[in-house]
Formats: C-alpha cells, sequence, structure tokens
C-alpha cells in the first residue's frame, strides 16, 4: 500500500530535544502535526513511528523518544500529496523550520498546535482542500 500520513503526536512537557544533524530544538508542550509519505510499505512504516525499539533515522524518530502518537490519519494512493498536505496545514499553524523536509522544498513537515482537536482538524481539512479521502484511528 502506497499514501501518506499525518501523525497527531502529544508532548506532556515542553522540552529541548536533539534533533539528528538539527541539533537541539525547544518543543513547547502541546500538540505536533508530522505530515509524512511511503510509496511502498505504508502500513510498515506506520508501524514503525508508533514503535518505541527503532534506529534513529528521520527527524520524527528523535521526537518521538519524548512524545507519543495519539492518532493517525492517512490515505492511500499512488498520487503523492505530502506537501500539498503539508502547505495547507502550515497556513493554520507554526512549523518547526527544516523539520521532516530535507526531500522536498517545504519549510516544514512538523507543525506546532495547543489543542490536539485543532490539529486532528485541521489535517481533516486539509485532506478536504485536496479532494482526498483518508482514514482516521486514535491510538
Amino acid at each position: 500500500m502506497k499514501g501518506c500520513y499525518c501523525l497527531i503526536i502529544d508532548l506532556e512537557n515542553s522540552s529541548k530535544i536533539k534533533i539528528g544533524k538539527l541539533g537541539k530544538i525547544d518543543f513547547e508542550k502541546g500538540n505536533y502535526v508530522y505530515v509524512g509519505s511511503a510509496m511502498n510499505y505504508l502500513e510498515s512504516r506506520i508501524r514503525r513511528h508508533l514503535s518505541s525499539k527503532k534506529k534513529l533515522h528521520w527527524h520524527i524518530d528523535y521526537l518521538l523518544k519524548e512524545a507519543e502518537i495519539t492518532d493517525v490519519i492517512y490515505n492511500e494512493s499512488t498520487k503523492k500529496v505530502e506537501c500539498a498536505l503539508s502547505r495547507y496545514i502550515s497556513s493554520n499553524a507554526t512549523g518547526i523550520e527544516n523539520f521532516g523536509c530535507s526531500d522536498c522544498e517545504c519549510k516544514s513537515h512538523l507543525y506546532y498546535f495547543k489543542n490536539r482537536n485543532e490539529a486532528i482538524e485541521c489535517v481533516k481539512n486539509a485532506y478536504d482542500s485536496i479532494a482526498m479521502e483518508f482514514k482516521y484511528f486514535k491510538i
């Protein structure tokens, strides 16, 4: 299965977290949306993100050592919509500069929200904005 996904992430306490080569970044307590894609093995990619035992490879791996995924919203498609979703979300939230976007021209693929429900609603609206059906599950 191929597609894109948005992880809703809860960070219980404000923290300074080392994110690979990006170095230490200050993260505010709250909720984050991470936008990613897996153009092969979507289920495996999401399962990997949910696992606590993994090699630290992507920026998101470092954040997930300190935070918890609460929800996943994703689509199945051969069309890569990751950057379109990210652009929509960026107009409604604060991005963490250079996070998760080293392979595209986006400024970020990680966005901060004070409220989990606002994060979820923004992601659903992002999918609606590109007329893409999505699936949602709470962890």
